[in-house]
């Protein structure tokens, strides 16, 4: 970025910014990029959608938004592999995310489902024991829980959009990247409820704004996470046999 020019005029000192080339490329770069996963987004989300402006209490028919919900997985992992795309130097046209969506739809839904049923399952429990005298003891439990599945559920998208497979361990990895490092992971999930939120009160404002804007976030510490967390897995196997070698080796000495 260029330094600030002053020029004094007779009607005083005025100031102007000069911005360089590459700057203005990278700013509109990264708009480009937002606007490309807010159009994919709501295209592959449309029936979605349609039913929230029908039905403004989901919770009451989990029937019908839990399959609607099932769309929002491919839609999310297109998303973060169209950055791993964009980042690594690749086209981030809107073909682009629609050829991702399509090759990673089915790994998404295999990843999404458990996650996201496991949310419902949970909300549903909030709704019919928040009126029971048992409600105090168990619909924070229901709370953490779903809260676990939703953020699970978010960085195992990103391992699959970043490997393009399923792999058992990635049910195992998420939930652990989402309990380790929680500071991360809660600002996932207030990202994620906050735009969710603004959505709901300006839905066209919020849709055209909104969703790339979070997803770039969540997408960085989504990969942050993952990182963390393979490394500690792989470290652990590691750590314990340098352990196990210094007690053999003053056990011998």
């Amino acid at each position: 970025m260029a330094g600030r020019v002053t020029s004094t005029s007779a009607t005083g000192p005025r100031l102007r910014l000069n911005i360089a080339y590459s700057s203005w490329d990278l700013i509109w770069s990264h708009v480009h990029r937002v606007l490309v996963i807010n159009l994919g987004m709501t295209a592959a989300n449309l029936p979605l959608l349609a039913a929230l402006q029908l039905h403004h209490q989901p919770w009451h028919r989990p029937l019908l938004f839990g399959p609607l919900l099932l769309l929002t997985g491919p839609s999310l992992a297109a998303a973060f592999a169209y950055l791993d795309q964009a980042g690594a130097g690749g086209p981030a046209t809107v073909r682009a995310y629609v050829r991702a969506y399509t090759r990673l739809f089915r790994p998404a839904l295999l990843v999404s489902a458990p996650h996201l049923l496991a949310a419902v399952a949970a909300v549903v429990d909030i709704v019919v024991l928040r009126a029971t005298p048992a409600g105090p003891a168990l619909v924070p439990m229901a709370g953490v829980t779903a809260a676990l599945a939703l953020l699970s559920c978010v960085v195992a998208l990103a391992h699959v959009a970043a490997h393009g497979r399923v792999g058992r361990r990635v049910f195992v990895l998420a939930p652990f990247a989402v309990v380790r490092h929680g500071p991360l992971a809660l600002m996932n999930l207030v990202l994620l409820t906050a735009g969710l939120l603004l959505v709901n009160q300006a839905p066209l404002l919020g849709l055209s704004v909104l969703p790339g804007c979070v997803v770039c976030v969540v997408w960085h510490n989504c990969r942050s996470l993952a990182l963390l967390a393979d490394t500690a897995v792989r470290a652990g196997p590691v750590a314990g046999r340098s352990a196990e070698a210094v007690r053999v080796h003053s056990h011998v000495s």
